[in-house]
Order: structure tokens, then sequence, then C-alpha cells
């Protein structure tokens, strides 16, 4: 399976809670942090919820 890196570039403070769980859901616990995440369906419509708040690269 296809791996992501996601970073997290934006602070949730000011956007509801649910997006600050969806962050924690990713697995980041800091500013600035990188996950390497599977590409899947799930994850991908995570990361939309968030996609003001992160960057998303593909790892090869």
């Amino acid at each position: 399976m296809a791996k992501i890196k996601i970073t997290w570039v934006k602070s949730t403070i000011g956007y509801k809670f649910d997006q600050a769980a969806t962050i924690k859901a990713l697995g980041f616990k800091k500013l600035n942090q990188s996950v390497i995440q599977d590409d899947s369906s799930a994850i991908r419509g995570m990361i939309l919820k968030v996609r003001h708040l992160v960057v998303l690269e593909e790892v090869i």
C-alpha cells in the first residue's frame, strides 16, 4: 500500500473542536510534526477535513 507523509503546519486554535480531534487522530502531538500514514480512503477523508492545517506529500 502506498504511504503519504502529512505535516501539521498550522495551529488548531480558533477552529472547531472536531478539527483538533482529527489532527490528534492522524497521530500528531506537536505543530510542525510529520507522520507517515497508509494511503487509504479513511486517511484521505481525515486529511480533507483539515486540509487547511496540513501539507501532504506522497512517499515513494
